[in-house]
């Protein structure tokens, strides 16, 4: 069975979410609602649907999305039961009626071939006007090609379009970078554990951007860069050797610009990004990069 887990914290858009839910073709899930101690009470509005699908509500006395996000996300999926696949769904994203339906008939395909599933995903605003594409992906995909497609921009990742399976969970958990900014993305890159990505293009996961959330406020830009400073570091460190020389050098530029946002380099972090330069590029591409790191970009 499913689990679809959800962090709560505000009310605007939960609705929405809840609808969402309440619509799906198909019922075999039960959702775990995680209270983060919210002023804003939901109980009016999930006695509408208590009905409508199955679902446990718990409200925790102490708020830890504020200290650490990536710590709620992990105490809500402590409420869930003896699920072995597990979505986190945000509490202003929706669902379309088909997501359910889809995972239950693509089932067989990935059960053994797989710790991740994800869906094709849209962004939407505060209105629900939709305001991109619709994100669809290669259905079999190793975890390093989509991180770098995402880093190209030619693709987009967030939490609520995945379901992982609960043991993989376990094993590697939430990373807690500030404001979990690159949280998810790294989980994909650990849960998949050495297998591929499965894709369900047929089912759409609405993800919304407002300025109620991480993902559309501006006012928190420096610790959405010190996250992603820790996060390429942890990607040169374990995930290097999956890219090739151009993409290599893209990374370690891209590591080396970033901190230069609020600072020089340490000698440390020379000498961290000259050591792969080195370890893993031939003498063509080290010239490359020495020039790289001297050049003021």
């Amino acid at each position: 069975m499913l689990a679809i887990v959800i962090p709560y914290y505000k009310i605007t858009f939960f609705e929405e979410t809840l609808k969402s839910l309440a619509n799906q073709t198909d019922k075999r899930f039960k959702v775990y609602i995680g209270d983060d101690a919210s002023n804003e009470n939901p109980s009016k509005l999930l006695s509408f649907y208590k009905n409508k699908f199955e679902f446990d509500y718990f409200k925790f006395n102490e708020n830890l999305g504020s200290i650490s996000l990536t710590k709620q996300w992990s105490r809500c999926v402590d409420l869930c039961g003896n699920e072995e696949w597990i979505m986190i769904l945000g509490d202003d994203d929706r669902l379309d009626n088909s997501v359910v339906s889809s995972f239950y008939k693509n089932y067989n395909l990935f059960k053994e071939k797989t710790n991740l599933i994800r869906f094709a995903s849209k962004l939407i605003d505060e209105d629900n006007k939709e305001t991109s594409k619709t994100y669809t992906h290669p259905i079999w995909e190793i975890a390093t090609d989509s991180f770098f497609r995402k880093y190209d921009a030619t693709s987009r990742s967030s939490l609520s379009e995945h379901i992982f399976k609960k043991d993989i969970f376990l094993k590697y958990g939430f990373y807690n970078y500030p404001l979990a900014w690159s949280s998810d993305d790294r989980a994909w890159l650990e849960f998949s554990d050495g297998k591929p990505i499965y894709t369900i293009n047929e089912s759409i996961v609405y993800v919304r951007i407002s300025t109620l959330n991480i993902s559309g406020k501006k006012d928190n830009t420096e610790l959405k860069n010190l996250s992603e400073i820790s996060f390429f570091k942890y990607i040169i460190s374990k995930k290097i050797a999956y890219y090739n020389n151009s993409q290599k050098l893209r990374l370690l530029k891209n590591y080396k610009k970033k901190i230069k946002v609020f600072r020089n380099l340490t000698i440390q972090e020379h000498i961290f990004i000259f050591y792969y330069f080195v370890k893993y590029l031939n003498f063509k591409w080290i010239k490359i990069a020495v020039k790289s790191l001297i050049n003021k970009e």
